[in-house]
């Protein structure tokens, strides 16, 4: 039996300090580098990557930038004792609260972007509601979120008015009579806009998960559409498969 031919196998065309950083970052989120550990002297990292120290200066730089080491001066560069937010998919919201806020930073009736219509199932004219909030973790810029609903549910309600919602979107559109049964998510990774790297105060090459979520009421309804951007150097996503 012949074995398949591999095609069309992509060059790592990435600058040498990118690779690095890359290949650095990888034994950090592996373990391999535990936190508190001392990275290889610049010396050895010369060596070991075959690159000039001003490469890897810039790799380590990046990787400062991303929260993942820290330098301490005359003494070396450290893994920082650096915990990923990490998010349960099932749910989409952090397991411990603690340290979050968010800003409001607009609320009214647009036309939504073409997948968001066709996720709600409405015209491409006709207006929705959209929110748009800024979340916040310990001061700091996390997420990035745009809650889209048709007009026809929430017009009069708390979602169309510039105010904090008590007790969050599911219990208002449970009280519109469209309570929350089930949803769907798409995530996907690309590279960020240059709004996200100046909201969300990204690093240099760092990419953003893009949370793509439908909400459905009874009888199949869509609700709600949720567009939800964070930073990949700050967050991991956890997946459950529930016991039988």
């Amino acid at each position: 039996m012949r074995s398949p031919t591999i095609v069309g196998r992509r060059q790592d065309s990435r600058p040498r300090h990118q690779q690095i950083a890359a290949e650095l970052r990888a034994e950090i989120m592996s373990g391999d580098l535990e936190p508190g550990a001392q990275l290889p002297s610049t010396p050895h990292l010369v060596a070991r990557f075959n690159a000039a120290n001003a490469t890897i200066q810039r790799a380590l730089q990046a990787l400062k930038d991303e929260g993942f080491v820290r330098g301490h001066a005359g003494k070396g560069v450290f893994v920082r004792d650096r915990r990923p937010l990490v998010v349960e998919a099932s749910t989409y919201k952090s397991p411990d609260p603690r340290g979050y806020g968010y800003e409001l930073l607009k609320v009214g009736e647009v036309t939504p972007p073409g997948d968001v219509a066709a996720a709600l199932g409405v015209g491409g004219d006709d207006l929705v509601v959209m929110r748009h909030r800024l979340l916040v973790h310990d001061g700091a810029p996390v997420e990035l979120s745009w809650s889209y609903y048709p007009v026809s549910i929430v017009a009069e309600s708390p979602l169309a008015g510039r105010v904090r919602v008590r007790g969050g979107a599911p219990q208002v559109l449970a009280g519109l009579g469209f309570p929350q049964r089930h949803f769907s998510d798409r995530i996907s990774v690309r590279q960020p806009t240059e709004k996200e790297v100046q909201e969300l105060d990204l690093p240099p090459d760092v990419p953003v998960f893009r949370q793509f979520r439908v909400v459905y009421s009874d009888n199949e309804r869509p609700v709600e559409v949720s567009v939800l951007i964070k930073g990949g150097h700050l967050y991991e996503l956890s997946y459950h498969q529930p016991a039988e």
